[in-house]
């Protein structure tokens, strides 16, 4: 039998899921598991630990749930954003499916710029979670006024809307993802592997490597 890699400690941390009932969603992010990858590895002659940590069975299917919840939490705890206010973001979308989630849990109404390239799939996801979603030019550069990032930006300041700026904001990586690789890794990450879209939290792993 395998030995667990976590110590007591981490196993008592780590919820099961099966023996809990979650108060809300927002209860879901986070606590993904980490799997050792056995047969992969040994197919293509890789002698070290390969693990995968799945952020797909996030409630939003993706990482960026935990970075919606924690920007979210973060502006009520500053003051910024207040019960009704509309928050509005700029995103290519799993982070604004994550903070359509949040949004729509708080009960804020919800605001997501999106470029017209991005799939109608994920236009009709955010709209079941009450989100209005305003398509931009996807060929404009971030720039400009009508690009999904001038256009929440002019909103923001146009009707008071309330901009998280995940493109604007890379603590929040640091505090989220890099938080939980810790949490799960019980000796050196020698080399870090993700597909990522925007760049955020890859533009922080040489930052990370020095704490």
């Amino acid at each position: 039998m395998a030995q667990n890699p976590l110590s007591s400690k981490q196993q008592k941390e780590v919820p099961d899921r099966r023996k809990c009932i979650l108060d809300t969603v927002l209860d879901a992010i986070g606590s993904t598991p980490c799997i050792r990858l056995n047969h992969v590895p040994k197919k293509h002659g890789v002698c070290c630990d390969v693990v995968a940590k799945c952020e797909f069975l996030n409630p939003g299917g993706s990482v960026k749930d935990r970075i919606a919840r924690q920007m979210i939490l973060d502006a009520e705890a500053s003051g910024r954003l207040r019960p009704n206010q509309t928050i509005i973001e700029a995103t290519s979308g799993n982070t604004g499916i994550g903070l359509s989630l949040v949004a729509a849990v708080k009960k804020y109404p919800m605001i997501i710029t999106m470029p017209k390239k991005m799939s109608h799939e994920k236009e009709v996801t955010l709209q079941a979670l009450g989100a209005e979603v305003i398509r931009t030019e996807t060929a404009l550069p971030w720039d400009h006024p009508d690009s999904l990032i001038g256009m929440a930006r002019r909103l923001e300041k146009e009707k008071g809307y309330v901009l998280l700026d995940q493109y604007r904001n890379p603590a929040i990586r640091r505090r989220t993802t890099k938080a939980r690789l810790r949490r799960f890794t019980i000796s050196a990450v020698e080399r870090l592997t993700w597909r990522c879209s925007p760049l955020g939290r890859a533009a922080q792993w040489p930052e990370w490597q020095g704490d």
